[in-house]
């Protein structure tokens, strides 16, 4: 547990450092974090504790005590069979009920954490959010207070639809400027040029996309932050996605999401066939015959202008449907992923408690094999093997994410593949056999030789 909180400080160091926090608040993040990685560590600590213990029983010959007084390998895993069976439940209920708690405990407060001292927030290389509206992205920041910056990318939202990025901002170089005790920001922004969207009412005026463009030597953009100067870390934000719901809400909600999905792919193939003029359009030409034999063209009947200007329509009608066919099969693959994501984080509540079970008897049952304790051969088998089960189950999951492969088969791929294992070994444990008979191997291909002879 210890190894993947430093790890968590590594990953998220960023968005911890350089805001004066309190180290209460920073110990409460860490808190809040640490239910997540149970079901990583978890898993882990059975197979590597398993090995540990029946290896060393093994190494001081503890189970050849055990059998010349007629205790059975099965017994002596018995006590601790029924105790991974009470610690698998324990983890399936915690993993239904307190991480998806301390999931969005943890993302509120890091949501209010971006908020404190917005002008310490912006980090180079990558985009920082600044309130609701602003995503600024600055190569390099230098100066005394780090107030200059340089290369500088601005993407502001729309207020009325905050899902988009209306306007593109981008400047050579700029600086932060504010008051002392002032509640603004003033942003100013040196030798660049500003794209915008422009949003219009009227539907036909929409499709020619319009927008303005602009340069400038020298921009201002003030930020108010009134709200974000009085940022409340405890405050309770509206926040929801699929690590946040229980076993029930994540049935509703993939109930919900399917109804939405395959109702807004009829929609869309009704909205393109009605489009296309398919049912109004019919065909009550007669056509004149050439010398019987062919069939004037539809284009025939008109005469040069017309037929260029018919073809141009035409080009421009397919182009306009061929980029809605794009941006609607981006949005389905968005849709897609979402819908996977919940149907992955359902299969990973069982999951946990399974696996838990699965790689007791992988490692309990090696660690007898093996006959070595401690920390040294079992640890560095553990982690290879937990290492495998891991890597697999990512694979497969990122891959149910794409579509490529079904949420049901990704999730539950790794722990099945260990669960033979896990039988295999767990037989050759109990009839004192070890995981790879040489001398019978030997003797098999020598009777092979005799008999090629």
């Amino acid at each position: 547990m210890f190894i993947f909180v430093l790890q968590t400080i590594w990953l998220y160091i960023s968005e911890l450092a350089g805001k004066d926090l309190d180290i209460w608040v920073v110990l409460k993040f860490l808190w809040y974090v640490s239910p997540r990685l149970i079901p990583l560590v978890l898993p882990l600590t059975i197979l590597v504790t398993s090995l540990m213990v029946f290896g060393s029983f093994a190494e001081k010959y503890e189970f050849a005590a055990m059998k010349s007084t007629g205790i059975s390998l099965q017994r002596a895993m018995r006590s601790l069979t029924y105790f991974i069976l009470g610690l698998a439940v324990l983890a399936f209920f915690f993993a239904n009920n307190v991480i998806p708690y301390s999931e969005y405990k943890w993302q509120n407060l890091r949501r209010n954490i971006a908020q404190v001292s917005p002008s310490m927030a912006i980090v180079e290389g990558q985009f920082s959010s600044i309130g609701d509206n602003f995503n600024i992205k600055v190569e390099e920041k230098f100066g005394d207070k780090e107030q200059f910056l340089k290369n500088v990318v601005i993407h502001q939202k729309d207020p009325k639809s905050p899902s988009k990025n209306t306007k593109v901002t981008i400047a050579k170089e700029g600086e932060l400027a504010s008051a002392e005790g002032s509640n603004t920001l003033s942003l100013i922004l040196k030798d660049g040029n500003y794209y915008e969207d422009v949003q219009v009412k009227n539907v036909m005026k929409q499709r020619n996309r319009p927008f303005a463009k602009s340069y400038f030597e020298k921009y201002t953009i003030n930020l108010d932050l009134t709200e974000l100067n009085d940022t409340d870390i405890d405050k309770e934000n509206d926040l929801s996605n699929h690590n946040m719901y229980k076993i029930d809400e994540l049935y509703s909600e993939i109930d919900r999401l399917s109804e939405s999905y395959t109702r807004d792919i009829n929609l869309f193939a009704d909205n393109m066939y009605y489009r296309a003029g398919i049912t109004k359009v019919r065909d009550t030409t007669h056509r004149i015959r050439k010398q019987d034999t062919t069939y004037l063209e539809l284009l025939d009947y008109f005469n040069s202008g017309q037929k260029l200007q018919i073809v141009s329509t035409a080009i421009d009608n397919s182009r306009g449907t061929l980029q809605t066919l794009n941006a609607k099969k981006m949005e389905f693959q968005r849709k897609t992923k979402a819908l996977n994501k919940h149907e992955i984080a359902l299969h990973e509540k069982y999951i946990l408690a399974i696996a838990c079970i699965i790689l007791f008897f992988v490692g309990a049952p090696l660690g007898a094999i093996i006959r070595k304790g401690g920390m040294g051969l079992p640890m560095v088998v553990a982690v290879l093997l937990f290492l495998t089960y891991h890597f697999i189950g990512i694979f497969a999951k990122n891959s149910a994410e794409d579509g490529t492969m079904h949420p049901f088969i990704a999730s539950w791929l790794s722990t099945v593949i260990m669960l033979p294992l896990g039988i295999w070994l767990t037989y050759r444990a109990t009839t004192d056999q070890g995981i790879i008979d040489i001398d019978s191997f030997l003797q098999r291909i020598g009777r092979l030789f005799k008999r090629s002879e």
